[in-house]
């Protein structure tokens, strides 16, 4: 159990049975009145966001997950295929449940597979990941210093902001978290 006034974004709880992420966390000290925190909620297992509000010194509960070491393997359609790194059993994940993380999945990635009460609910991707870029403007000579940025496409579809000397062909280091670029890899 977690005070309501310590919840933070990225935590896992379980509110009626369901599993949810914070994505953000609203704690509010009015002049009058008690404290109360406001979250917004992620469900996991349906990919809903809701909001919900709690009192100062309230309880939640955090969700149990088993964690999992597991490779991305494909895509399918809407499905993401995920082998255990221990059993090598094959676990599929819908894209509705891997929301934005599925932006930076490269074949045969590892991450941490979040499995609550049996049932796959989530993936924890590594802080960064190293992708290719597969098309970007060229840089002009002379733009290395301005600072300025341009998007290019990834390996794995996803578009960022990246600096003019980026060319295609260059992997490039991407925080996950942000999805922002974070440096040129050699």
């Amino acid at each position: 159990m977690i005070n309501a006034g310590a919840v933070k974004p990225n935590m896992k709880l379980e509110i009626d049975g369901e599993p949810y992420l914070v994505v953000s966390a609203d704690h509010v000290k009015p002049g009058k009145g008690q404290a109360f925190s406001r979250f917004k909620l992620k469900n996991l297992k349906t990919g809903l966001v809701v909001e919900k509000t709690y009192k100062a010194g309230e309880k939640l509960k955090k969700a149990d997950f088993l964690v999992k070491k597991a490779q991305y393997l494909y895509s399918q359609g809407d499905e993401y295929c995920f082998m255990d790194m221990e059993t090598y059993e094959q676990v599929m994940i819908p894209a509705h449940v891997l929301g934005r993380d599925r932006d930076f999945l490269a074949e045969n990635i590892e991450v941490r597979l979040l499995l609550y009460k049996g049932e796959p609910v989530g993936i924890d991707l590594p802080t960064a990941v190293d992708l290719r870029v597969v098309e970007t403007e060229p840089g002009v000579r002379g733009d290395t210093a301005s600072g300025g940025s341009k998007p290019a496409r990834l390996e794995t579809g996803a578009v960022v902001q990246v600096p003019f000397f980026i060319n295609e062909g260059d992997v490039v280091r991407i925080d996950t978290r942000t999805g922002e670029y974070v440096e040129r890899v050699k």
